[in-house]
C-alpha cells in the first residue's frame, strides 16, 4: 500500500438508503469524512458504523457544504464520492496505485458508468443532464466548490489527468425519480437566475432547448440508448428553458 494516506469526502442528506452501499466500497481508504446536511435519519448511524469522521450541519448552498468536507480531510489525496456511487475493487486499485507514485498538486477526471435503476445508460450524458466524467480524485487545495444553488462551479489547479477505471453511479431509480430531479434542479437554478439577474430571453432559452437536445441525442450519441437516450436529451433540454420560465413566473 502507498505511503501517501487517502481520504474520502461523502456529503449527505438522508440519504440512508443509499449511504450504507457507497460506504462499504470505501473500505480501502485510510479516512472517511461524512458530512451530513439537514439530516433526520440515520445517516450517522450508518456513518459511525463505518468510522467515518461526521460533520453534522445546515448549509443551504451545495458548494460550502462540500467545501466543508474538503477542509476537514487530512490525506495527501482526496476521493469525492456522492452516496449514490459506488467505487469497484478495479477502480479502487486503480486509485491506490495512482497515488503511490503521482505527486501534485493534480486532479484526476473519473469516467462513470450511470445506471436508471438496473439499466446502465453510457451514452448521451451532459448538458447540465449527468455526467459521463467528473473530478474526484485529487490533493488538497487543487479543487473548490462555487457558491451556485445547483451545479456549482469549480475552481481547480494542478495538472490534468485521467483515470480509466469507471464510477458506478445510480443516479435515478426510474422516470419519476428523472420528473422529481427536473423539479429540483429547476427550482434550485431559477433561484440562481432571479438572483444573479441574468435571466435571458425566452426565445434564447428555447433555442438552448433544442441545442442541447441535439447534443446529448446525436452528438453524445444518445440515440443508442433507444428511449432511454431520448429521454436524457429531453431534460437536459428542459433544463435551461423550465429554469428561465420558473425564474420568471414564479416566486421564491
Amino acid at each position: 500500500m502507498s505511503g501517501a494516506r487517502l481520504s474520502a469526502v461523502v456529503v449527505a442528506r438522508n440519504e440512508e438508503q443509499q449511504l450504507e452501499g457507497c460506504l462499504a466500497t470505501l473500505a480501502f481508504c485510510d479516512e472517511i469524512v461524512v458530512v451530513l446536511d439537514r439530516t433526520t435519519d440515520r445517516s450517522g448511524e450508518i456513518a459511525r458504523a463505518h468510522r467515518a469522521q461526521v460533520i453534522e450541519g445546515a448549509w443551504e448552498l451545495e458548494g460550502p457544504r462540500r467545501n466543508t468536507g474538503l477542509d476537514a480531510a487530512t490525506g495527501d489525496w482526496i476521493l469525492e464520492v456522492d452516496a449514490d456511487e459506488r467505487v469497484s475493487p478495479a477502480l479502487a486499485e486503480e486509485v491506490r496505485n495512482t497515488i503511490a507514485g503521482a505527486s501534485g498538486p493534480a486532479y484526476y477526471l473519473i469516467p462513470f458508468d450511470n445506471y436508471i435503476g438496473e439499466h446502465r445508460v453510457r451514452y448521451g450524458w451532459g448538458a447540465s443532464w449527468g455526467v459521463s466524467a467528473a473530478v474526484r480524485l485529487f490533493t488538497p487545495g487543487a479543487k473548490h466548490w462555487g457558491d451556485d444553488r445547483i451545479h456549482p462551479s469549480l475552481t481547480l489547479s494542478g495538472d490534468r489527468r485521467w483515470l480509466t477505471c469507471r464510477m458506478e453511479h445510480y443516479v435515478d431509480r426510474d422516470i419519476s425519480d428523472m420528473i422529481a430531479r427536473l423539479d429540483r434542479y429547476t427550482a434550485q437554478r431559477a433561484r440562481d437566475l432571479r438572483q444573479s439577474g441574468q435571466i435571458g430571453t425566452l426565445r434564447r432559452n428555447v433555442g438552448r432547448f433544442f441545442s442541447r437536445f441535439y447534443k446529448c441525442y446525436v452528438l453524445r450519441k444518445g440515440y443508442r440508448e433507444g428511449g432511454w437516450g431520448f429521454l436524457i436529451a429531453l431534460f437536459a433540454g428542459l433544463y435551461p428553458l423550465l429554469s428561465h420560465l420558473r425564474a420568471r413566473l414564479e416566486d421564491d
